[in-house]
């Protein structure tokens, strides 16, 4: 019996997350929809124009907020990452201890520097825009990553927000030759169309040849695939993936479990902020096939959690909306 079911290594980020129209984004010259890497001094600028006092503050980052949604349904999950020894390295450490997830951080390992933020900008139509200032975390590196953790684990999910640097990039290689020596299996998300778009090369450097599951979205498959229609780059995708989940929004998903397309329908909601849907979706996705549920069970999981999810302000549940999704699920 493995100790976690999950470990995962990501970018440690506090989410400041709050609303906006979309004069703000013309006014203060963001593009809308994307997640768009900042230095400090653009986000400090940003910072002082945005509503501070409304604005909802937690840890997260993409793979941070999957190990937690995968926790609040039960599940036994690991964090590697990075902050540093800052009010919200502090902040960051305690709300993921209360988010009942293990990780690699005490005080004694917190670094000189500046903690990651994210500022997550939520219009009216659900759409979410992040500018990511990624501070200490960007010197993330194959120190950072628990060997023993991965070791320990049934699967090791790996962000691919990381791919943006060398030292990011080489970690998610170490990480996964670690699991792949070891007998777990590898999970990989794009996190992001721009993951793909513009660090193409190395992110199929990274998958080398073949995950055991991929997490992306329509536009990232068929980016990464180089396909116009998502019934070639699904044909595609089973070359280097031998499982993938691919997030259809509004229409739900599509999962190939190794032998079968398995259609997953949506749940109708009403769509407020779509930030962390697909974090959700992972998070209880891989809860499932970690925890005796198929695929297409795990499947209709988190299409329930991340339908919650966009209906509400932030990218996590509150526990007891864990536990209501799961007596939905087995009733």
């Amino acid at each position: 019996m493995k100790k976690y079911d999950v470990t995962g290594i990501g970018n440690a980020l506090v989410d400041i997350e709050f609303k906006v129209k979309d004069q703000f984004f013309t006014d203060n010259g963001v593009e809308k929809g994307l997640m768009t890497l900042v230095d400090e001094d653009r986000q400090n600028a940003l910072m002082q124009v945005i509503d501070t006092e409304h604005a909802k503050k937690q840890c997260g980052g993409s793979a941070g907020n999957t190990v937690i949604a995968l926790s609040q349904f039960g599940g036994k999950s690991y964090y590697s990452c990075k902050v540093a020894n800052d009010e919200l390295g502090y902040f960051y450490m305690n709300d993921m201890k209360d988010a009942g997830v293990s990780h690699n951080l005490n005080e004694s390992n917190l670094a000189e520097g500046i903690t990651g933020k994210c500022l997550v900008m939520v219009t009216d139509d659900a759409e979410r825009t992040m500018n990511t200032y990624l501070g200490i975390t960007a010197t993330y590196s194959t120190a950072d990553v628990n060997e023993a953790a991965i070791k320990d684990s049934q699967y090791l999910y790996i962000e691919g927000y990381l791919i943006t640097s060398e030292n990011g990039k080489q970690a998610m290689k170490h990480a996964k030759k670690i699991a792949e020596e070891n007998g777990v299996k590898v999970a990989l998300t794009f996190s992001d169309p721009a993951m793909v778009k513009y660090f193409k090369e190395p992110m199929t450097e990274v998958v080398g040849a073949s995950v055991d599951l991929l997490f992306a979205n329509e536009e990232e498959a068929m980016t990464f695939t180089g396909k116009d229609n998502l019934l070639e780059a699904r044909e595609e995708l089973k070359k280097v993936a031998k499982h993938f989940v691919i997030t259809q929004g509004k229409n739900g998903a599509m999962i190939y479990d190794g032998d079968t397309f398995i259609d997953i329908e949506p749940y109708a909601t009403t769509a407020i902020d779509s930030n962390g849907a697909g974090d959700m979706f992972a998070g209880a996705f891989m809860y499932g096939i970690t925890n005796g549920h198929s695929y297409a069970s795990s499947g209709k999981l988190a299409s329930m959690a991340s339908s919650k999810i966009v209906s509400q302000f932030g990218p996590r549940l509150q526990w007891h909306e864990a536990k209501d999704i799961l007596a939905k699920l087995n009733p």
